[in-house]
């Protein structure tokens, strides 16, 4: 199988294991009659599982095309985000309830979907050539993510999850975990765009050599 279609295939498959792992979720809160779609969808978890499984999902579609500056920047926010996500789960969030009431479905949005998201960027480095810069573009939704928690948290009283609520330790105790993981949004960023710079050199060095072998002479013939 041509190695593109199987990463196609592979991505597909993925994302709609997601997908299913979510609308499961759904399904399984409706039926106890505590589903709020705002709340829900509310979660930076769900959002970014969606992000990642509908752009795994536009790249196995666009499989035999070459893939765009814009791809590879829609890639690698997608992979920031579950990244990012899979840290504070692991760090922040063990014990809390985050409305995954499913172990299965908490397993493959916290931890399986993330960690496939990293191989993927580490076996199939970006194609065009991303920069630090480009970070900026990829903080973008959390920042207005978080904005939009904090505004719609202090109207309601809810908050999607305990480090982003006043309630529990001040303000202060907010900023503190605010600017840490903004900070580790960072961090984590610059991580990714540099392993995408050693994968995509590596691959162009490959190409590179390969070109050269192919237009050798042929040596003399006995």
């Amino acid at each position: 199988m041509d190695r593109r279609l199987a990463l196609a295939v592979f991505r597909a498959v993925v994302a709609v294991i997601v997908l299913v792992a979510i609308g499961y979720q759904i399904k399984v809160i409706v039926d106890s009659g505590l589903f709020r779609p705002l709340r829900f969808f509310a979660f930076f978890t769900i959002l970014s599982n969606l992000f990642g499984a509908i752009v795994w999902l536009w790249l196995a579609a666009r499989w035999r095309r070459p893939r765009t500056r814009a791809d590879d920047l829609l890639r690698g926010g997608a992979t920031l985000y579950l990244v990012v996500t899979f840290v504070v789960v692991v760090v922040l969030l063990q014990g809390a309830e985050l409305s995954l009431s499913d172990r299965i479905v908490d397993f493959v949005v916290h931890k399986l979907f993330p960690v496939l998201m990293v191989i993927d960027w580490i076996v199939d480095p970006p194609e065009t050539d991303l920069r630090m810069t480009d970070i900026v573009l990829w903080l973008i939704f959390p920042l207005a993510w978080l904005v939009f928690t904090l505004i719609r948290g202090a109207v309601d009283s809810w908050y999607p999850y305990p480090f982003l609520d006043p309630n529990n330790g001040g303000y202060r105790s907010v900023a503190y975990h605010v600017i840490a993981i903004l900070a580790g949004f960072v961090v984590i960023a610059g991580i990714i765009v540099a392993i995408g710079d050693v994968g995509r050199d590596r691959r162009l060095r490959k190409a590179h050599a390969a070109r050269g072998e192919a237009a050798s002479p042929a040596g003399p013939i006995s």
